[in-house]
């Protein structure tokens, strides 16, 4: 499995994503990240195991009491990956808009604000 793919499998579950979010204030103990949970610290140390073989946290050792890093610069790979499409997607929406205003007639110049503003002023 490619790293892109370890990552999105393991942010896939919502306690992965949860122990994501709270690193993003910093780093903490396996038990300070268990603490809000209602599993065991071992539960958690599962959880973040994961994390840890798709390369989003890091720890300094095996201990509990070693801080959990959280690796920030993996999610430029997906961001990455993300941003493609939502450019494509993006493009999409500009031809689209475009055969619109060409069939209303519109320039296609004006946003789909603009022609959402004409369409009310036209039905009042």
């Amino acid at each position: 499995m490619d790293q892109l793919s370890r990552v999105f499998a393991a942010l896939a579950d919502p306690t992965r994503r949860d122990l994501v979010a709270r690193l993003t204030d910093g780093d903490a103990t396996v038990g300070e990240l268990a603490a809000p949970y209602e599993v065991s610290v071992q539960a958690v140390s599962k959880h973040l195991k994961v994390l840890e073989q798709a390369g989003l946290v890091s720890r300094a050792g095996a201990a509990h009491r070693s801080p959990v890093h959280l690796e920030a610069q993996v999610f430029d790979l997906a961001t990455a990956w993300l941003e493609r499409y939502r450019r494509e997607a993006e493009r999409r929406y500009q031809r689209l808009d475009a055969v619109l205003a060409a069939m209303t007639g519109d320039s296609a110049e004006e946003t789909p604000m603009q022609n959402d503003d004409q369409l009310s002023r036209e039905t009042a």
